[in-house]
């Protein structure tokens, strides 16, 4: 078979098979969890979502209506999961050649950040799908095995992309930071019913001073605002939001006011180090630049503790606070380096 053939014939295979998962991973939570609460009425609400733990089914005792929420949730999961690990192999994976399955060891890559956002990722998408499950009706415990666990399949269909791919390859260390993002989310869900430590993240556009350098981020993280949030790890940070109402209950500490440590990094120009090949194929080293892990501390706002009686800004606030609010910050890096922000996104 010649080798373009072979390689479109790949990532067809590899639509399938990801669109297959998907529609299987619902069509078993479905078939596993087909029954509605339907004779309890709304007992409490959990603090992380603004979500009832139970429901009450209305004048309908058959529970048709939870049953068509049921298949709604599932339908779209399926859709959304499936639609955005095809285009996401269509834009990121498409342009580098198919391999059999292979492991690549890339724990020191990129200082840990890359691992970060697959901790985020993992827990977000595991909070936002328990939150829609709940709403379709699902007692909290179900909810959160099916939502809690989606994210780290989720996370599991793309490693398998780039275990498939030349470029990179299956890593432990991508599958460990996404159990270990399930696993934040879902321990807290079944020790207090709530999320009283959350994990977010924050981005900030980076203007590189020298044009080599700018070329180079361009090469590397592209060059749109979306390319930048998901690619420039220099930009990113994630942030542990400890809620310290949740902890002390009785103190008079505002509900909606956190206390957030993050992590980032900076000075790094390739996955291990600054050297790279140019469009001319000229070697650059930019050992000049120190590559260096940054730690800050600053409040956070909980979004999900702000009162309102209106459903859609109910919703709004729970989407958003997947995201730290920018606010000053404090940041000491692994170089010694100690510096204040007045307003740090």
């Amino acid at each position: 078979m010649p080798p373009g053939v072979k390689l479109c014939y790949l990532s067809y295979l590899n639509k399938i098979f990801l669109l297959l998962i998907a529609t299987g991973c619902w069509l078993y939570s479905f078939g596993k969890n087909p029954s509605v609460i339907i004779n309890h009425s709304v007992t409490a609400y959990n603090d992380s979502t603004g979500l009832p733990l139970t429901y009450t089914p209305g004048t309908d005792s058959s529970g048709k209506k939870f049953r068509n929420r049921q298949w709604l949730i599932g339908g779209l999961t399926a859709a959304t999961y499936g639609s955005s690990l095809i285009i996401l192999n269509d834009t990121w994976f498409k342009g580098y050649a198919h391999t059999s399955f292979h492991v690549f060891d890339d724990d020191k890559e990129w200082l840990q950040i890359d691992k970060a956002g697959h901790m985020w990722t993992a827990y977000s998408a595991g909070r936002a799908s328990t939150a829609l499950w709940q709403w379709a009706g699902l007692s909290h415990k179900k909810a959160v095995w099916i939502g809690g666990l989606s994210g780290f399949l989720y996370q599991t269909g793309i490693e398998f992309m780039d275990a498939h791919s030349a470029k990179w390859g299956w890593s432990w260390g991508d599958i460990v930071s996404n159990f270990a993002g399930s696993s934040l989310f879902m321990g807290q869900e079944f020790l207090w019913k709530e999320q009283r430590i959350q994990y977010k993240f924050s981005f900030h556009r980076i203007k590189y001073r020298e044009p080599m350098l700018e070329a180079r981020a361009n090469d590397l993280f592209g060059k749109s605002l979306p390319e930048r949030m998901l690619k420039d790890y220099n930009a990113q940070t994630y942030w542990l939001s400890f809620n310290m109402r949740s902890f002390l209950k009785n103190s008079n500490w505002p509900a909606w006011l956190s206390v957030a440590a993050g992590y980032g990094a900076d000075g790094m120009y390739g996955g291990f180090e600054n050297k790279w090949n140019d469009n001319l194929g000229n070697e650059i080293t930019r050992y000049d630049i120190p590559r260096k892990r940054q730690f800050y501390l600053a409040p956070d706002i909980d979004l999900t503790k702000i009162k309102t009686n209106s459903k859609f800004v109910r919703s709004a606030l729970f989407v958003l606070n997947a995201f730290k609010f920018p606010a000053p910050a404090l940041m000491i890096d692994s170089k010694g380096k100690f510096k204040a922000y007045a307003l740090y996104f």
